[in-house]
């Protein structure tokens, strides 16, 4: 899933630093850049903001989910967008915060009244 205001962003990027095919960002070797790049990443971006709260890539992932699922996001979708082949998977990266299940609404506060 791409944004459009990232992917203005990558094009700015591109533009300046003509990265060599195939990679966007690429390793000193020219290959793709290993994943402890992302979580050096990762952690000196969290020392930065000053966070009390360990931040991993793989917290950042289930934070991305769980957003989804709390903008209304069909878990089916979500699932897709994850690469989960299984459905539980997914249902174990979205996570829904107490503040939204307490805005829920009773299907009984939808029916008709009567009388």
């Amino acid at each position: 899933m791409l944004s459009p205001r990232l992917l203005v962003i990558l094009r700015a990027y591109w533009k300046h630093e003509r990265p060599a095919a195939p990679w966007l960002f690429a390793g000193h070797t020219g290959n793709h850049l290993h994943p402890q790049v992302a979580r050096l990443a990762c952690r000196r971006a969290v020392t930065a903001a000053k966070l009390s709260k360990k931040v991993t890539p793989h917290v950042l992932r289930h934070s991305f989910a769980t957003h989804l699922l709390e903008a209304g996001v069909e878990l089916r979708i979500i699932q897709v967008l994850l690469g989960h082949d299984s459905i539980r998977s997914t249902t174990r990266y979205a996570q829904v915060s107490a503040g939204v299940v307490a805005k829920t609404r009773s299907p009984f506060e939808r029916l008709k009244k009567t009388g």
